[in-house]
């Protein structure tokens, strides 16, 4: 009997490589759902002198450190490659040199093992991160996925089978989040600073733009919004007016946070569906889980929301979108390339 015809009686370990920005990753994950190891190594303190991810430094920190992260992971899980059954990598998208970095170390590893490689999809990866904790959630249900650089409204069909409801005409959440907290004097990383500041202050205080596109109910837009701010603190600058930044921040944050919900609860509804889940580094926000876990409550919706540690970028949840993908028959060749502008349900 082959090995692959083995896995369908046995436990599926898989080891898990994310280096698509500026966390160096790798998880040892059990059959899709049970993380053995979950190692992040991440480069936030680097990258803050420069006010963001500066992509030639993130590439040769995921150099220095991948290794490591590989070897501790393995050893947090108490295993070795030759208990694994595959190696899962984030191919897509990304940064290509920081892709590049992982691409070709789980290359090496797959090559050296003899084992089975599976290239991931990050935006895939956000997604199965419900899976880790939410035993019971499975597919057909709904997902708001909202990071840095990604806002996708996501009909999740079956595992690996999605279709795009809706997404960003512009700029992301996460990325407006981010510009936001710049012009207001907080710095990088913007989101949990502007989450932080944001308690501080008055959600109501500025009526900040909520964008709709009459042609495409779920996409959205942030740009407007943004622009809004900016106009709103240098015609305060202009007046000699002092700004409250709290109150600039909470305004900001419930302009986002409903349009999101708003988006995310109406696809449900309209779906004849009653589940829905969050996913990427901006489903950590306090006020947005706080606001969609009311939402759903209100409209009897099933609510799924992974840990904060498995919203930002992680190996463990590459590890359960590798696990589904491989149990489907998926295996990528060793011109296994990294993708940058890779599209959900692409290969």
């Amino acid at each position: 009997m082959c090995k692959e015809e083995m896995n369908e009686q046995k436990d599926i370990l898989i080891l898990a490589i994310e280096s698509s920005c500026d966390e160096t990753a790798a998880a040892v994950v059990k059959n899709g759902r049970e993380v053995l190891s979950n190692i992040i190594s991440s480069q936030i303190a680097l990258h803050t002198l420069y006010g963001g991810v500066v992509p030639e430094i993130a590439s040769r920190k995921h150099i220095e450190k991948i290794n490591q992260v590989i070897e501790e992971a393995l050893q947090t899980a108490d295993v070795t490659l030759d208990d694994l059954d595959a190696i899962a990598v984030t191919y897509g998208p990304g940064l290509v040199g920081a892709l590049l970095v992982g691409v070709a170390e789980a290359k090496a590893i797959s090559y050296a093992k003899h084992l089975p490689l599976v290239g991931v999809h990050h935006i895939e990866g956000h997604i199965s991160a419900n899976y880790i904790e939410n035993k019971d959630l499975e597919p057909p249900f709904i997902c708001l996925v909202v990071s840095g650089g990604h806002t996708h409204l996501v009909k999740v069909q079956d595992y690996g089978v999605y279709e795009i409801l809706g997404r960003t005409r512009d700029d992301a959440a996460g990325e407006a989040f981010d510009k936001v907290a710049r012009a207001i004097g907080l710095g990088y990383p913007g989101g949990p600073k502007i989450d932080k500041l944001a308690k501080e202050g008055n959600p109501d205080a500025i009526a900040f733009p909520k964008a709709k596109i009459a042609d495409s109910p779920y996409d959205f837009s942030f740009s407007g919004l943004k622009s809004s701010v900016l106009n709103y603190l240098n015609g305060a600058k202009m007046k000699g007016e002092t700004v409250n930044r709290a109150d600039v921040a909470a305004s900001f944050q419930k302009a986002v946070c409903d349009v999101l919900v708003s988006h995310a609860i109406t696809a449900v509804k309209e779906a004849g569906m009653d589940k829905l889940a969050i996913a990427g580094g901006v489903a950590s926000n306090s006020t947005l889980r706080a606001a969609m876990e009311t939402a759903c409550e209100k409209n009897g919706i099933r609510f799924f929301r992974p840990s904060p540690i498995f919203c930002t970028d992680n190996a463990a949840m590459i590890g359960a979108a590798g696990y589904y993908d491989f149990k489907k028959g998926v295996r990528s060749g060793l011109d296994l390339n990294a993708v940058p502008n890779l599209k959900l349900g692409e290969r």
